[in-house]
């Protein structure tokens, strides 16, 4: 993938420390990722919901790809070798 120079990314693993704060007096929660130089996401109260429904959706998706049936097309309709739809 072609880094985007105007886009930060940051990789949360399994591992990585996170702590949530809730900052009361500014209708925000503050979510720190790391220790020493932590990564800060401030979300609006109003945008937990929209943050949270599209974790929620990604999270099912993953999910779902890995699922046994993943990446497998389903037949809808079977059609015949038969040249004329008998057979």
């Amino acid at each position: 993938m072609t880094p985007v120079a105007d886009m930060v990314r940051l990789h949360v693993t399994a591992d990585l420390p996170m702590r949530v704060e809730p900052l009361v007096f500014a209708g925000r929660v503050e979510v720190r990722f790391g220790n020493a130089f932590p990564a800060v996401l401030l979300v609006d109260h109003a945008a937990l919901p929209r943050l949270m429904r599209g974790l929620t959706e990604g999270q099912a998706a993953l999910e779902q790809a890995d699922s046994p049936a993943a990446g497998r097309h389903v037949l809808v309709e079977e059609v015949s070798d038969d040249a004329t739809g008998e057979g």
